[in-house]
């Protein structure tokens, strides 16, 4: 009898014991954060540089959508497939796809030398758009990763909609606000330019 219900026992301690190990990691309380994070671009404009452009080569960046769990201000943390949490002391100064719109525009000016809108301007009916999808923007307790996957919808001639979807991954980042903050600038970043070389083409 003993051994029958010891497999059992340990099959339910598991999550319990990998869920203990996260406890100082992540957090379900409303304690103020010491610092605040935020996305700053690597490629940016330098300042006085001047773009020139019309509303047919224009391009409006919008802000992406995203899943109800990157719609705050937490950093989440995927602890399995049916389980998240949100990281100890790590908050965004706004909204994460607000923060990412922006370093899209910043990122596509920088690299392509067009005109970039950034957010929508009733008074600007640009005719090339920039949407999409933020499908992923935190912490993988599994693989102690940060990831990051932003679905692009754009805008092309003859009315036709083209997608692609975009990912960067950061290993071996230790779940703590300061790092993981860290090195989801550093992917979102990779994935701006990734976009940008595609609107590039």
């Amino acid at each position: 009898m003993i051994h029958a219900v010891a497999p059992r026992l340990l099959k339910t301690l598991l999550p319990v014991a990998a869920l203990a190990t996260l406890a100082g990691c992540v957090s379900l309380g409303n304690e103020p954060p010491p610092t605040l994070l935020t996305l700053t671009a690597t490629a940016a404009p330098a300042e006085g540089d001047a773009t020139t452009g019309t509303e047919r080569t224009a391009l409006t960046v919008l802000e992406p959508s995203a899943p109800q769990r990157l719609a705050i201000t937490r950093v989440p943390v995927q602890i399995d497939d049916a389980n998240i949490a949100y990281l100890k002391d790590a908050v965004w100064v706004e909204k994460p796809t607000r923060l990412f719109r922006r370093l899209l525009s910043e990122t596509v000016r920088a690299r392509t030398g067009r005109v970039v809108i950034d957010g929508f301007d009733a008074t600007i009916a640009t005719e090339d758009q920039l949407r999409g999808s933020l499908v992923e923007f935190g912490y993988d307790a599994r693989s102690s990763s940060v990831v990051v996957v932003f679905d692009a919808l754009r805008d092309a001639e003859g009315n036709r909609i083209v997608s692609r979807r975009f990912r960067s991954t950061v290993p071996g980042i230790a779940a703590e606000a300061g790092p993981v903050g860290d090195a989801l600038n550093r992917a979102a970043n990779d994935v701006a330019g990734q976009v940008a070389e595609w609107i590039a083409q």
